[in-house]
């Protein structure tokens, strides 16, 4: 955030809450305090999103999984098809053994989003995972048809 864009307030707390504050900012390596209010206020705001659940979000879904499990590699990527306009990209990286940590970048409303991540979740196999969102968008994706953005072929 510019600071010509920034607007000043200021907020009284107690003082146990404020050495609680100021030790969680050294700790986690905040430059001080406002930075630290931002990530928590984006933070907080993104989960009233999710909850709300009509609000288009950003963000990403991880899930762990054991890849030898069968059928689950096949599960995940029906479920990702079948999101296809939420589930902008995957990447998988291979972990000890048979295990395999596959992260999605995903944008849509927060609901759905929620929806495929405990579909994903959910699937035998699978031993964790989760959704993180933010209210910062991905820019606009090319639309189905629009070939304003294709280039003609220059003359050689």
């Amino acid at each position: 955030m510019s600071k010509d864009l920034a607007i000043r307030t200021s907020i009284s707390l107690p003082r146990e809450l404020i050495q609680q504050l100021d030790r969680m900012v050294e700790a986690r390596g905040f430059r001080n305090r406002s930075q630290a209010l931002r990530e928590m206020i984006h933070s907080q705001l993104a989960r009233y999103g999710r909850e709300n659940g009509d609000q288009v979000m950003a963000g990403t879904i991880t899930i762990f999984y054991d890849e030898s499990k069968p059928q689950l590699r096949s599960r995940l990527a029906q479920i990702q098809r079948k999101h296809i306009d939420e589930v902008i990209s995957s990447q998988h990286v291979l972990l000890e053994g048979t295990h395999t940590m596959e992260v999605l970048l995903v944008q849509g409303p927060a609901a759905t989003l929620q929806s495929i991540s405990d579909q994903l979740v959910s699937c035998k196999g699978v031993s964790t995972g989760g959704l993180n969102l933010s209210p910062v968008l991905l820019p606009p994706i090319h639309a189905k048809g629009d070939s304003s953005h294709v280039r003609s072929p220059s003359p050689d």
